[in-house]
């Protein structure tokens, strides 16, 4: 089953660190990456620019409103998703549990891939590419 993790990270405590450090913790994710490909875990995902790229918008009755920046009143932003493939939550906790940005406070939410929803999404590209070819 796949699983879709959310990572939050406080922006403060990378800055805070020296070159060496950020260096350090680079190596260690892409080792902890490689050894969940390795195993079949590691499915996709991607590192997100830091919060103040990012441009948020909302439905209103007068169209819609887009507002510079996420809408929170956090420290932790979101910074990146990882895409699992896991026997059940609880496999994809203790794989997450070990990725070195949770010793770092980083949090991560661990959400079930809707599999149904996705399979739709699925048809209608192949319908879509169908379409195109004709």
């Amino acid at each position: 089953m796949r699983y879709i993790c959310l990572g939050y990270h406080n922006d403060d405590a990378w800055t805070g660190k020296s070159a060496e450090q950020q260096k350090q913790f680079m190596e260690d994710c892409f080792a902890y990456d490689a050894e969940l490909r390795k195993n079949g875990h590691f499915t996709g995902g991607e590192a997100l620019q830091g919060p103040r790229t990012a441009a948020t918008i909302r439905p209103s009755a007068g169209g819609p409103i887009v507002t510079d920046g996420p809408y929170a009143e956090t420290k932790e932003q979101l910074g990146g998703i990882m895409i699992l493939e896991a026997r059940d939550l609880n496999h994809a906790i203790q794989l997450m549990s070990r990725h070195p940005s949770s010793h770092m406070g980083s949090t991560w939410e661990i959400r079930p891939a809707n599999e149904q929803v996705n399979a739709l999404f699925q048809e209608e590209k192949y319908s879509m590419s169908s379409q195109n070819k004709r």
